[in-house]
Formats: structure tokens, sequence, C-alpha cells
């Protein structure tokens, strides 16, 4: 598209007008009733403000950095642009009028990190477009009601603070953990009672209406379309503001009964002092999820133990008077074979293609993982992920005359070179060798910018 034309867009967008249950303490009291009583007015015109010009121009942008796949029709995000500028009157007009018709999800299949799969729904860009203008209005209403315990999704909050609000709640005592684990809940939200959630907050009906249709919109698989009678799809930007709105009566559940705890989506961890009463509530609040929010739950993956032998968005803690962040065992087993998966060998890549998909991904996971308290692990990942790089490359040099070169060429002596090239010793066991150390120490794995997940002494 032309300079001229994207302009075009833009100007046309924005011309458009406009423990063991404590008892509740008097603090916690006034934080519910303050959050009950939020309802900014008015909301009988809201479908106004989702089409008012700056709010678009936002969703266009957030959708633009998010990429992401097609939809049902086809189109991507690179060709948002020329719809808009074509279709966006009537489009406009369809919303304004309240009917506006999404089309179906596409449904796609991811594998989780701890096993099985996680089934996304992607949506039409037009329709990604329309529901993070949705969004952007309700959340700026809605997120000020929400809990302080409440972090996934939320402006300013992230999997970081719940982790240190649990850490908080260990180190004062609470020396047990109820880790509820949902079942499927994207799958499971009841329609009618998300709808009814929705209602009490929002009088426009034009904007009832149009996410009653995006819940309702159906799922392609497999080239047929099925209705969808529960659940929000993961996959659409309405979706975790509208999770989040759904489980905040869980919160307020919890708040209203002096419980401690981290909510981070459907991750919720609730803190106790004793396995008694965390017992206790784990048999109250399953029953309140299930009788009241008409979810399940996981009772496989859900228990009440110390803190130390579950963990909480990837990270565990140590025990003692004062305990420290720790990485999930689970999280630094895939996190092994996430790296060898990268560095296996394959047809056709190279030790290039392969180091620069491994520097990305070690760049990502220390932006997470880097928040540990336990710096020996990331030392020990970081000299394992470069003695498998060591593998690596002796597997590529293949015979001995290009391994003695490549060797010599790297600093190593003659004779030292020598020995190792002829020697009958396995990839694995060589990758620890003085030679392959001296070639290829850890300035050189420095050079060609793999990052540490520990920080260089």
């Amino acid at each position: 598209m032309s300079e001229n034309r994207q302009n075009q867009v833009g100007l046309a967008l924005r011309n458009e007008r406009r423990g063991e249950a404590r008892k509740p303490t008097e603090g916690t009291a006034a934080r519910v009733a303050k959050r009950a009583a939020e309802s900014p007015a008015p909301t009988d015109k809201l479908m106004e403000e989702v089409v008012e010009g700056e709010n678009l121009k936002r969703a266009w942008k957030r959708v633009k950095a998010n990429k992401g796949s097609p939809g049902v029709d086809g189109m991507t995000v690179f060709a948002l642009k020329d719809y808009l500028n074509e279709h966006w009157p009537a489009i406009r007009e369809q919303l304004l009028m309240g009917k506006y018709q999404p089309q179906p999800v596409l449904r796609v299949e991811i594998e989780k990190p701890d096993g099985g799969m996680r089934k996304l729904g992607i949506p039409t860009v037009v329709d990604r477009f329309i529901q993070q203008a949705v969004m952007q209005v309700l959340q700026n209403r809605w997120d000020r009601t929400f809990s302080d315990s409440s972090y996934g999704f939320r402006p300013g909050r992230s999997a970081h603070q719940a982790v240190a609000r649990a850490q908080q709640y260990i180190a004062e005592g609470f020396t047990y953990v109820v880790d509820l684990d949902l079942e499927k809940f994207f799958d499971r939200v009841n329609h009618d009672k998300l709808m009814g959630q929705i209602a009490k907050r929002v009088e426009d009906k034009r904007l009832l209406k149009l996410i009653r249709a995006f819940l309702n919109a159906g799922v392609m698989e497999g080239g047929l379309v099925s209705p969808s009678v529960e659940g929000t799809p993961q996959g659409g930007p309405l979706s975790p503001l509208l999770s989040n709105l759904v489980l905040d009566e869980l919160d307020r559940e919890l708040e209203r009964r002096g419980h401690g705890f981290a909510r981070y989506a459907d991750d919720c961890n609730i803190y106790v002092r004793s396995e008694r009463a965390g017992q206790r509530v784990m048999e109250s609040i399953s029953n309140f999820i299930v009788m009241e929010l008409k979810l399940k739950v996981n009772s496989e993956k859900s228990a009440v133990a110390k803190p130390q032998e579950r963990k909480f968005l990837g990270f565990s803690f140590t025990g003692g008077a004062k305990p420290k962040r720790r990485i999930a065992p689970k999280a630094r087993q895939r996190f092994r074979e996430k790296v060898r998966e990268m560095t296996r060998r394959k047809k056709g890549d190279s030790m290039k293609q392969r180091v620069e998909e491994l520097r990305q991904y070690l760049r990502g996971w220390r932006g997470y993982f880097g928040y540990c308290e336990t710096p020996t692990v990331l030392q020990e990942l970081d000299s394992w992920v470069r003695r498998r790089l060591r593998c690596c490359y002796w597997i590529q040099w293949k015979t001995g005359r290009r391994r003695y070169d490549a060797l010599f060429r790297l600093g190593v002596s003659r004779e030292l070179a020598a020995n190792t090239a002829g020697s009958n010793r396995g990839p694995w066991y060589l990758s620890k060798s003085v030679a392959l150390r001296q070639a290829m120490p850890n300035a050189y794995f420095d050079s060609i910018g793999l990052p540490r997940l520990a920080a260089s002494r």
C-alpha cells in the first residue's frame, strides 16, 4: 500500500466520531466493597466508544504488532489496511446498528508445555481488530474493579508479580498451599452465566449482542463449522478479559472469606497455615467453583501441599524462614528438551541456523526465568548448553581430518588436536574434553552472541 493510502486509512479512523480462613479485615472488606461499587457510568453508549477514532487506531496498532495467523477467510494482518480502507464505513454502520455478525474461529492445536494439546480459536483479522477495540473500552472500565490478587492479562501486572505475592505469603508463615487447577477452563465457560455478568456492567444492548455473537460464532475444524455452546476460545483479544470477569467472582469469594491468594488467569494458589485448613479450603472452594461458577476442578492436578512441592507459573520455592524463588523441576526439564530439539541434527539446518534459533530462545527464557533466586541452577544450565553445542560441532565435523583442522584452527595444539580427533570416544564424552573446551571456551560462545542465563562474573 502506498504511503498516501496508509494515511487515508489513518485519517478515516481518526475522523470517526466518538491461611485457614481468617476473618476479613476492615481493609479487606473495604476493598471488596469499593470494587463492588465501582461501575463507571454511562454504559449505554459504549459502542460509540468502540468505534471512536483514537480507540480504533490503538486497536489496529495492537493487532498489527501481534501479527498472528489468518482466520477462516485466509486474510493476513498485512491485508487488513486495504480491507478496512474499503469496507470500514459499512462495518462501522453494522456495529452501531447492532447487526455485525462475526465469522467462525479457526480451530488450531498447539502442544502444552507439560504435555497434551491446547485448543485455540483464531478469529479472522477483522474480528480480531473489532475484539481488540471492544476489549480496550471494557478493560479501561473493568480493570480497576478487579482484585489486587489477580495478575493475569491486566495492564501493569505480570506473572512475576504473582510469584512475588505467593513468596510473600510463604514468608509470612502460610506454609501450605491449596493449588487449584481448573479443568479446561477456557473451554467450559458457561455463556449464559458470563453474559449475565457482563450485563451487570454493560447497558448497551448492541455491545451485549456483539459479545454474544463472538461467543456463538462457531468453530471451523477440518473444513466443517460446529456451533459454540460454551467456552471462550483462546486466541482472540477479548477472551482474556472475559476470563478475568468470570473468575472475578472467585476472587471476591476468596476475599470475603479472608484468604490470601494469588491468581494468574486460571492458575490460582491459596495460602493457609496448616494442611488441615488447606483440606477444608480445597473442599469448600471446589464446591463453590462447581456450583456457582459452573466450572470443574481437576482433582488429579489440584492438591494441598507444601509450596516447595508444587509449582506456580513455572516457579517453586525453597524452604526455610526466607523462601527463595527457584525454577520448578518441570520447567528445567522442558528447557533441556527444547534445547535438545533445537540442536538435534536436522537435514539442511546449519550450525549457524541452530545457534540463531537457540539464541532467540535463550533470551526469552532468561527474560522470564532469570527472575529466580538460585543462580547456581542457571550456571549449571549454561554449562550444559555450551557442552551440548560442543557436541553438535563435533558431530558436524564428521571426519578425523576435519576435526583435527577445526581444533587446530581454533587454537588447540597439534598434538592435542590429533589425539582428540583420533579418539574413539563418543561425541557427548568428548564434548567435555580439554581440546573442545580450549577450542570453544565460554568467550567463544559470547563472541557468537549466545546469551548466558546466569549473570557473567
